[in-house]
């Protein structure tokens, strides 16, 4: 582990709907994080193929002119546009935490975070415990194996999607388990603005500084950005713009102490946030706070965590050449489902 890591934390707009243009333009990102001194790159939340913003602006059937295309452009975690993405972190070297829309072979969909090391090797994909509000008319749930913190040569690196940042719980489990450098992916702060605080900038940039605090971690928070494009694609009235503003880019890196490590860009500005992490901070953090070490009370309260994978289907009875044919259906369902 060195003593200074740099990052980078994107802000940039997705190629809405398009999956191949999308590969392209992170490959492109990470090229430039590399060229900027980067060891890790991270991107935004559905970064790939963009954040279905139609569910919060229409009725569900009106969004259903989307869902086709949506599910067509969503990647599989074992395909070859996730292998281009992994690809070009060997190539540049950097490590990369990628949000996409996970695909299954079942056809359903997972907001899921792909960690990738410096040598392209996938050390996991995780899905978003559970979707937020109207985001459940489109993906399904995590489970347990889906919290999860990597030891590597940066330190010890963990993810979660937009608001499991606030879940007490979950978010307790992740500092349980030492992490020392947090992504926290956000879609964009652009909708509803005005209208609902809870979905607004100031709560949630909060979210990530708080997490940094009480988790005494780094924290990387990437944030999309709405422009023409997106308004073009998902507003096709005045008072559908006017509810999913343009900008809405709000990215940030935090350390364990609180402090903000690099200068924000403008809510409408693309681009890419560069941090040196010193770890001397974490020690300093540390020794203050440590809410799963020693300021925690675990005589007066504990959590159970169950780190398990669920499946919908198990297979139970005999194995073999035998049973094949007879259960061919349920193994090629959880062969679309294993979990690294």
């Amino acid at each position: 582990m060195s003593s200074v890591v740099r990052v980078a934390a994107v802000q940039a707009e997705p190629k809405w709907l398009d999956l191949d243009a999308g590969v392209a333009h992170a490959v492109d990102l990470i090229a430039q994080a590399a060229a900027g001194g980067a060891e890790l790159v991270a991107f935004p939340e559905v970064f790939l193929p963009g954040y279905p913003w139609w569910i919060w602006l229409d009725s569900p059937i009106a969004g259903m002119q989307y869902v086709a295309r949506y599910a067509e452009n969503s990647m599989t975690r074992d395909g070859e546009h996730l292998a281009r993405i992994a690809a070009a972190a060997a190539e540049h070297h950097v490590f990369v935490v990628l949000g996409f829309a996970e695909r299954t072979i079942t056809g359903s969909l997972y907001m899921a975070q792909a960690t990738i090391d410096d040598t392209g090797r996938i050390l996991s994909v995780r899905r978003k415990l559970k979707p937020t509000h109207a985001e459940r008319t489109v993906y399904g749930e995590g489970d347990g194996s889906d919290i999860q913190v990597h030891e590597t040569r940066l330190g010890r690196l963990g993810a979660l999607n937009c608001a499991e940042n606030m879940q007490p719980l979950t978010k307790y489990t992740m500092y349980s388990k030492g992490e020392q450098i947090h992504v926290a992916s956000w879609p964009s702060f652009s909708v509803y603005r005005g209208k609902a605080t809870a979905l607004g900038p100031e709560v949630n940039t909060a979210v990530s500084l708080v997490y940094a605090v009480e988790g005494q971690t780094f924290v990387l928070a990437p944030c999309a950005t709405v422009g023409q494009a997106a308004q073009d694609l998902f507003c096709d009235t005045d008072a559908k713009k006017e509810l999913l503003l343009q900008g809405g880019g709000f990215t940030r890196i935090y350390g364990p102490e609180g402090s903000e490590l690099a200068k924000p860009l403008s809510e409408t500005e693309e681009g890419i946030l560069y941090a040196d992490l010193d770890f001397a901070l974490l020690a300093i953090a540390k020794n203050a706070y440590d809410p799963a070490g020693h300021y925690s009370r675990p005589d007066v309260f504990s959590l159970t965590f169950n780190p398990n994978p669920t499946h919908a289907v198990q297979q139970v009875g005999p194995t073999g050449d035998a049973a094949t044919a007879a259960t061919g259906a349920v193994e090629q369902e959880d062969s679309g489902d294993e979990r690294p």
